[in-house]
């Protein structure tokens, strides 16, 4: 199973996929867990296929060696003649982002690693954060800090902080990407929780009654960001390199 470390050296891409209907998300899994059960790609390591909950959507978590061998992926003529044209039939937004690991933390009960995997019953939040790339750093590093009052919040379970790098989507022409953004304008947050229930308890609890720790947070938060957009997954198909290959 694949596990999230920021030693390992990871290029780790992120292609979030949003849709219309739930439909469509069911097609979008089909889609995505084919061409993971059929990955063979140089440098290519793992990806783990989330289904969207909260709004209809997908996301595929990917470990690569580094940046050359995505970009040979992105280059090789089925990615661009098959791949591409398949996610904008059935897709209203495309999101395919590269990051680095910068911290993984975990609650004491779960050990000294980070585990991505459907065989697990965590309700996965991912939050993409816009910033400023002169406030990356500082957003990286903050964003780092809530998981030590986290950990007095009931069903949490763990949270990785992810150094964005570039963006793309599939608006470019004759089946190329195009750039989104600038490089360095945004952080992503891929977070574990013991249920839905419990992460929506926690996102609805009145400011009110928010620890000081949590109040602090935001205020810092809200002052380095420029946009937040989030949904709740639960991963639901995974393959690492060494894995057979489907036939």
């Amino acid at each position: 199973m694949p596990f999230i470390n920021p030693e390992d050296g990871h290029l780790t891409v992120l292609n979030l996929f949003k849709t219309d209907s739930r439909d469509r998300v069911d097609t979008l899994v089909k889609e995505m867990s084919k061409i993971v059960d059929t990955a063979d790609f140089p440098g290519w390591i793992s990806s783990t296929v989330h289904r969207g909950e909260h709004t209809p959507g997908t996301l595929n978590f990917i470990q690569w060696r580094g940046m050359d061998d995505l970009e040979s992926r992105y280059n090789d003529s089925e990615f661009k003649h098959h791949t591409v044209p398949v996610f904008r039939e059935i897709t209203t937004y495309v999101r395919l982002m590269q990051n680095e690991v910068e911290s993984s933390l975990r609650h004491p009960s779960l050990g000294d690693v980070t585990e991505v995997s459907p065989d697990r019953d965590d309700y996965t939040v991912i939050e993409v954060l816009g910033v400023d790339p002169a406030d990356q750093r500082a957003l990286v590093a903050h964003e780092s800090t809530a998981h030590s009052w986290l950990l007095d919040v009931p069903g949490y379970r763990s949270r990785t902080v992810l150094r964005g790098i570039r963006s793309r989507n599939l608006q470019g022409g004759d089946s190329t990407l195009a750039t989104v953004g600038t490089d360095n304008d945004f952080v992503v947050v891929y977070s574990q929780w013991a249920g839905k229930e419990a992460y929506d308890a926690f996102r609805t609890q009145a400011e009110a009654d928010w620890s000081g720790a949590r109040s602090g947070f935001g205020a810092k938060r809200g002052s380095l960001i420029t946009s937040a957009d989030w949904n709740g997954y639960r991963p639901v198909h995974t393959r690492s390199a060494g894995d057979p290959v489907a036939v």
